[in-house]
């Protein structure tokens, strides 16, 4: 991978080396302890690092790097711009995180996302980039909204549109809830592909009696206790359809349900 699609998967600032950004780097290495880079980095690499310092520098000269990325938006303030320069290292500072800019990067190199001259592409496949699963606790209202907020932080890493991101992000809110409810417990299963984002709600609990009623707007069986909270107005399952593209919703009465959403991307 050259060094300039490293500096636009990651939105990186060049600092020092606009004329190297053509070398291409055959590995990407991340760390902040110099001796582990000195002990395993491979020559003809790229050192992602948070330690703003000319050791950093160095230590990647030491083991013949091509370049260092400095995450969450660091600058250097000693030396290190000039050693850089002198040693035709490539310097470059990202606004990410080590956990983003690897995430980033990896499925970039894995071919799962690519340049398309002024942002990040999916290509046309159906494999699964990545997926997660969470756990839900039916009646525990102290953590309920935690796992749509995971779901919301891993699509915001991968760098999809912000409002693909919010209608997810409601729907899965709205599932999680109605599992906290009504249920005894659940998962939110994410999954995403070059072409959509699948979100899959399993519960054991109750099951609902008549789904083409639940799917009514301002039908609810949510108790007084649950309103006073300010949920159980019967908008969970129509809001849900309205922001996503595809909905199946399948319950058994006294086992449970399974909601599968899908997001075209």
């Amino acid at each position: 991978m050259k060094i300039k699609n490293i500096k636009d998967i990651l939105d990186a600032e060049v600092i020092v080396g606009d004329d190297k950004l053509d070398i291409d780097v055959k590995h990407i290495y991340a760390s902040d302890l110099m001796s582990d880079v000195l002990a395993f980095g491979e020559p003809n690499s790229i050192l992602l690092t948070g330690l703003a310092s000319q050791q950093a520098i160095i230590s990647a000269h030491m083991a013949e790097f091509d370049g260092v990325v400095l995450i969450r938006g660091k600058k250097t303030k000693d030396g290190s711009e000039k050693f850089a320069r002198d040693k035709q290292i490539v310097l470059l500072s990202t606004q990410l995180d080590m956990y983003d800019a690897c995430v980033r990067i990896g499925l970039a190199d894995n071919k799962q996302i690519i340049l398309n001259s002024e942002k990040l592409a999916f290509p046309v496949k159906n494999n699964i980039i990545l997926s997660h699963e969470f756990s839900v606790d039916g009646n525990d209202f102290t953590n309920a909204g935690m796992a749509s907020t995971e779901v919301k932080a891993v699509l915001k890493k991968i760098g999809l549109d912000p409002v693909l991101i919010r209608r997810v992000a409601i729907s899965t809110y709205e599932s999680e809830m109605n599992v906290v409810m009504h249920a005894k417990r659940g998962t939110v299963k994410l999954s995403v592909t070059p072409k959509f984002i699948q979100v899959i709600i399993e519960d054991v609990g109750k099951g609902i009696p008549d789904i083409k009623m639940a799917m009514q707007e301002g039908y609810t069986t949510a108790t007084e206790e649950m309103r006073a909270m300010g949920f159980g107005s019967g908008m969970g399952l129509p809001n849900i359809k309205k922001n996503s593209d595809e909905l199946d919703l399948s319950s058994e009465v006294g086992k449970g349900t399974c909601l599968r959403l899908k997001f075209f991307i």
